[in-house]
Parts: structure tokens; C-alpha cells; sequence
């Protein structure tokens, strides 16, 4: 993990402002999803993108085991 030596309090309702240098870093634009993930003791935020994790297909993508997956990828894991 990338230190960015940013700090940002937390408002009276539990938000958090995304400084504008990493939302253009990160091509986050207003009303793009974001995911939370947590790891220990950390908070992870990443860009929501529904496409394949393999292959980065966004078509006939489904869910499985919490990942994005087209339904190529998933019929060679189904052949292993």
C-alpha cells in the first residue's frame, strides 16, 4: 500500500471527502460506484467495475464467490 500523506476527518454524518488529485488518478468521477472492502484494520476503497476479473469483459458478466466473471472465463475454470 501507497502512503499519499493525505489526512481527511470524518464529517458529523460518517463522510469522507476524496481529495480531487486522486479522484482524477483514479478516473473516479461524480456518481461513479465505489466498493469497500476491509482488510484487518484497514478500509479499502476501489472503483466498482463489473467486468470479468480475468479478462476484463463486461459482457455476460454474473457473480461468483463475491467475483465478477464472464461466463468464458467461468466455463475453463469449470473444465480445470
Amino acid at each position: 500500500m501507497k502512503s499519499t500523506g493525505i489526512v481527511r476527518k470524518v464529517d458529523e454524518l460518517g463522510r469522507i471527502v476524496v481529495p480531487m488529485e486522486l479522484r482524477k488518478t483514479m478516473d473516479i468521477k461524480e456518481k461513479d460506484p465505489i466498493e469497500i472492502f476491509t482488510d484487518g484494520d484497514s478500509i479499502i476503497l476501489r472503483k466498482f467495475s463489473d467486468s470479468c476479473i480475468f479478462c476484463g469483459n463486461n459482457e455476460d458478466a454474473v457473480r461468483f464467490e463475491g467475483k465478477i466473471i464472464c461466463k468464458g472465463c467461468l466455463s475453463k475454470l469449470k473444465s480445470f
